[in-house]
């Protein structure tokens, strides 16, 4: 169950600029370029008593219940933007995060389009842009079930194991989808824009609340990348540079896993 500090502070969207460094891929690690797991101490209590922390995470229970009844009881709104409808609209800055076509960008790889039945059903339950979710899953696994990165992030969507519950598979798509995107439509929530909300996936709200040039160099290309990828996406694009350039980084080694898993010639 995510757990996040409500009184961490809001900020405008950052500047967006490339990062200085590209990530380099290790082809002999079953590793992922932009998933070192940065976020995992922010989750773990922030050093609490445990105590405090089962008081925490029982906190996180009736605060998440609470707001999943108001989501029943209501139209899903993220980011200001109803999705469902409306215009397409540029992913850094954009409030209105929505995606009018029958499926996601035709920019995706083959492994990521392997999905997207999964991603259009997941996408509606979490009130989410279906670009959004497969520009994560195209980050973070290329749409391989079995991803496993070397600080323990599982999955499709690379969720840590904290986020689970007991008795869970946090391989199988549908667990791993559903506690992925939960944590994204949260950060979705907080921060009201997009860039933040990819910033907060990969390196936690704590740092993505910070100014850009203090976040972990990963959570910068990790931002670089998801926000060129998602704007290509949602104009709709058959091709995109800076997919390309994630790919060239290392991805493409981790797509060619994906493929095989997925049984994909």
């Amino acid at each position: 169950m995510t757990v996040y500090d409500q009184r961490l502070p809001q900020r405008q969207p950052v500047v967006r600029r490339a990062p200085p460094v590209m990530p380099v891929y290790d082809e002999t690690l079953d590793y992922w370029p932009e998933d070192e797991g940065l976020w995992t101490a922010e989750y773990t209590g922030y050093g609490m008593h445990p105590i405090q922390q089962r008081m925490m995470v029982i906190l996180a229970f009736v605060v998440t219940g609470t707001l999943l009844f108001i989501g029943l009881a209501a139209p899903r709104i993220q980011g200001k933007g109803v999705t469902g409808g409306g215009a397409n609209t540029a992913a850094n800055g954009a409030n209105v995060t929505t995606f009018t076509g029958g499926g996601i960008a035709p920019l995706f790889t083959r492994e990521v389009q392997h999905w997207t039945p999964q991603i259009m059903a997941w996408a509606a339950e979490h009130g989410l842009d279906p670009n959004m979710v497969a520009t994560v899953m195209q980050i973070e696994s290329c749409g391989d079930p079995a991803a496993l990165s070397i600080a323990g992030a599982q999955g499709l969507f690379q969720v840590m194991p904290f986020h689970f519950q007991p008795g869970e598979n946090a391989f199988d798509p549908n667990t791993n989808a559903f506690r992925g995107m939960s944590f994204m439509a949260t950060l979705l929530k907080q921060f009201g824009e997009s860039g933040l909300a990819f910033a907060g996936y990969n390196g936690g709200p704590g740092n993505a609340v910070k100014a850009y040039d203090n976040w972990p160099a990963e959570t910068q290309r990790y931002y670089y990348w998801a926000t060129g990828i998602y704007e290509d996406a949602v104009a709709g694009r058959a091709e995109s540079t800076r997919l390309n350039e994630w790919l060239a980084a290392g991805g493409a080694g981790g797509c060619a896993r994906a493929a095989t898993s997925l049984g994909l010639r």
